[in-house]
This record gives C-alpha cells, sequence and structure tokens, in this order.
C-alpha cells in the first residue's frame, strides 16, 4: 500500500534535485563567463599601457616582492574582517552626563 501523500513528496523531491542541479550548471557558466570578461579587460588595461613582456613580469616581480604591508592583498589569502574599535567599561562611580 503505497501513501499518495508520500508518493506526492517524493515526486516534489525529485522536481527540486533537478531545478538545483539546473540552477548550479547556470551558476558555473555564468561563473565562467564573469571570469573571462574580468579576464578580458585586465588583458585591455594592461595592453593599454603598451608596455614589454619583460616590463610586465618586472613589475610583477616587484609588486610580489614588496613588504606585506604595502604589497596587494594575496587573492588566496583569507582576510580576518576589522573588528570596531571597543569603548572603555566606564568606572561605575562615574557620573553619567
Amino acid at each position: 500500500m503505497t501513501n499518495p501523500k508520500i508518493e506526492k513528496i517524493n515526486t516534489e523531491i525529485e522536481k527540486t534535485k533537478a531545478k538545483i542541479s539546473e540552477f548550479q550548471t547556470k551558476l558555473r557558466a555564468l561563473e565562467r563567463q564573469k571570469t573571462d570578461l574580468e579576464d578580458q579587460q585586465i588583458v585591455a588595461l594592461v595592453r593599454s599601457e603598451k608596455i614589454s613582456d619583460a616590463e610586465l613580469t618586472a613589475l610583477m616581480n616587484s609588486l610580489r616582492s614588496r613588504p606585506d604591508s604595502m604589497a596587494a592583498p594575496d587573492r588566496h589569502s583569507v582576510s580576518q574582517p576589522k573588528t570596531p574599535r571597543q569603548e572603555e567599561p566606564r568606572n561605575a562611580n562615574q557620573e553619567e552626563n
């Protein structure tokens, strides 16, 4: 004996899984398109500077060798969020204004 409510839920589950798969495929395609457009933008920017391959290599190497405080953030590292400055606790005897 099959419960029709369970069958209905199983059908909904399968439909939802199919939609999720479809959306994941669409998301991957959109992310690839975004990366391609960003790459094109970077190439166009570099080409507009009219520098040689050797100059570009030297520039990139100099950026990588800068001290950490001056270098661009490493795209593979995860930075910790900055926490807001905490106020010092008030003295219990201090009068409020």
